[in-house]
């Protein structure tokens, strides 16, 4: 069956098709932006039983922490909207503390501790600058050192007495090289009596930072693990409390509700019971079957991309050379336009590269990945040409003004 046969075939089953969206195969793994990475069987029916059920939410959590407390290490934890707001609930506690009437009059902070330590080089935009998780709370951010440089003199010289916490983002799209590694910066902070709060979206780690002195660690639950859209926040248990007391203050925007509990912390179970070295091993077979498709098309090359931050996964990267005759950014519209649509991550598209992560693929998407990507390498061929910054520009371009067009971005698909 080809593709075409089998997306009509599917059409009455598939819920986006009825809700009027087109389906998108997600190659980009955990972007937000794409849903983040499918949630596995057993979150969607965690979520799905507890819907139509009433719970008391403050005792749920309780429960979630308990249930965070024995798979991370940590005293206690809660879940979050999103990763995102985790960030910004525990930076808001440690500057209250558990005192409602500060937790109340955010985001006003004088009087407060109110200023919160980055290091250049984890200034990320997720989405969003990551600086805007601090503004959000009336804290300021305190950034020290260079893009490519930062050291524990300079985060010791930051350090005052209106110091909240400190904030160590675990990313690829951090800075390489340069910066404080973790001991180092969590021992200058803690010498100093200063709290250190830890973003790991989308790091498979959930116990290391703790046990190497973070204060409060912030994982997403539906990036890897694989639950609905939510985040788990994890720590000493007054810092927990004084995060999760923001439910009542700032934190109310950013609640999370009951089904996004309840997936949480199934995925976290399942995922804490899970073979890793199985998983990783599943995930390269699509990989190594897109990869041999490739291997005899003159100018395109596909290369096993182990994780930069060293989650255990891989992903294939595809590069397409100047022999090729068009460029990486030609070969990903071509797939972001055909159909289905498969979107994948273009963060080195400029540089002639994307990456293709498997870990929200569908049981029966590996082979329509294949036919489209030998499709696309064909489009690319007929229409694209070879000024590799120049196409990846454009491309920037047409999606920025797409989104400035919402929401009548799709209006000719719709019409």
């Amino acid at each position: 069956m080809n593709v075409a046969a089998r997306s009509a075939a599917s059409a009455n089953a598939d819920i986006r098709i009825r809700l009027g969206v087109e389906p998108v195969i997600n190659l980009t793994g955990t972007l937000t932006t794409l849903g983040g990475i499918s949630a596995r069987p057993e979150a969607i029916a965690a979520a799905a039983a507890i819907l139509g059920k009433g719970v008391d939410i403050a005792e749920f959590q309780a429960r979630a922490s308990h249930i965070i407390a024995q798979a991370t290490g940590a005293e206690a934890g809660f879940i979050s909207a999103c990763s995102s707001a985790g960030i910004c609930m525990a930076i808001a506690g440690a500057m209250t503390g558990d005192r409602m009437g500060d937790i109340l009059r955010l985001p006003d902070t004088a009087g407060m501790k109110n200023e919160v330590i980055i290091q250049t080089g984890h200034l990320v935009d997720y989405g969003h600058p990551i600086a805007q998780d601090i503004r959000l709370t009336g804290a300021r951010a305190v950034v020290i050192g260079s893009v490519n440089s930062a050291s524990q003199a300079q985060l010791a010289a930051a350090i005052s007495p209106s110091t909240a916490a400190a904030l160590f983002v675990v990313s690829h799209h951090c800075a390489p090289e340069g910066q404080i590694p973790f001991p180092d910066f969590v021992r200058v902070c803690h010498e100093r009596g200063v709290p250190v709060i830890v973003d790991l979206a989308a790091e498979y780690d959930v116990t290391g930072y703790l046990k190497d002195g973070a204060d409060i660690t912030i994982h997403s639950a539906h990036k890897f693990l694989g639950g609905a859209t939510a985040g788990i926040v994890a720590g000493n248990k007054s810092l927990v409390r004084a995060a999760f007391l923001q439910n009542y203050g700032i934190g109310r925007p950013m609640k999370v509700g009951k089904e996004g509990i309840a997936a949480a912390i199934v995925a976290l179970q399942t995922f804490a019971a899970e073979d890793r070295a199985a998983v990783r091993e599943a995930l390269r077979r699509p990989l190594l079957y897109w990869k041999d498709v490739i291997k005899d098309i003159p100018g395109v090359r596909g290369d096993l991309d182990p994780d930069p931050t060293g989650n255990p996964f891989d992903r294939l990267r595809i590069t397409v050379q100047p022999e090729s005759g068009f460029t990486a950014a030609d070969l990903v519209h071509a797939l972001e336009t055909g159909k289905p649509s498969i979107r994948v991550r273009t963060h080195q598209i400029e540089h002639g590269s994307f990456v293709m992560d498997p870990r929200s693929l569908g049981a029966d998407e590996q082979e329509v990945v294949a036919e489209r990507l030998r499709a696309a390498i064909e489009d690319a061929r007929r229409t694209g040409n070879d000024d590799r910054r120049g196409a990846a520009q454009a491309r920037k371009m047409e999606r920025a003004n797409a989104l400035r067009a919402w929401p009548d971005m799709n209006a000719e698909a719709s019409s």
